[in-house]
């Protein structure tokens, strides 16, 4: 086994892949909802295309650095499965909040939109809740059954389940509290109003630890 990445080396990729990762996603937003002509689920199909596009392409170039994370829920799971120490974890949340929300900006910079903003768009109730509870569960689920198995099929695993997830789950599965929190700042087709972020980061939480409980079960670590 060779030995990790220094860790400012693994905290820029954490950086690097939540700008892009952020950005792809509030900014193919923006293009969908501008070229589909009112058509959401043509802009939605648009947005979840571009999403599970860039996934791919960060995880594959980030993972062998970072293990490519994007996701607090994510490095959450890795601290109590003890790969990651709290030091390191909180390094790389705060990376990836941090140079998400400056991809947010990003996307809006490039589609001549104000900097700042809140968003207005209310994503509530729970049947919502429980959207944010099954994707985050399934995506984190997803990453440890792949990486037992089959290590080198993450990027496209991952990549395919949150491309299914944006259309089996009412919440259109952001799965991820650092990008929950960016969305909020974008008054855009991907944005959520600022209310309802905490019951959408709860409900991500609860279900990567729904899922780090039941990867335990399914698949406990090899003998030796």
């Amino acid at each position: 086994m060779t030995d990790p990445a220094p860790l400012m080396r693994r905290v820029a990729a954490e950086a690097v892949g939540a700008f892009f990762l952020f950005s792809a996603v509030i900014g193919s937003g923006i293009m969908a909802e501008r070229l589909a002509g009112g058509n959401d689920a043509l802009a939605l199909l648009a947005n979840t295309v571009a999403t599970g596009a860039i996934l791919f392409v960060l995880i594959t170039m980030l993972a062998p650095v970072s293990g490519a994370h994007m996701n607090p829920a994510v490095t959450m799971v890795a601290m109590l499965r003890r790969d990651l120490s709290r030091r390191d974890a909180l390094a790389y949340m705060l990376a990836q909040l941090g140079f998400g929300i400056a991809g947010a900006w990003a996307a809006h910079l490039m589609f001549d939109l104000p900097l700042l903003q809140w968003s207005a768009k209310a994503r509530g109730g729970m049947g919502q809740w429980t959207g944010e509870v099954v994707a985050t569960f399934g995506l984190l689920l997803t990453i440890l059954g792949t990486a037992r198995h089959r290590p080198h099929a993450i990027p496209a695993s991952v990549a395919l389940y949150i491309t299914a997830a944006y259309w089996f789950t009412s919440s259109t599965s952001f799965a991820n509290p650092a990008i929950t929190i960016a969305r909020s700042l974008s008054d855009t087709f991907a944005g959520i109003a600022l209310r309802d972020v905490p019951l959408f980061v709860a409900g991500q939480l609860l279900g990567a630890l729904a899922a780090l409980a039941v990867a335990r079960f399914l698949f406990p670590p090899r003998a030796g």
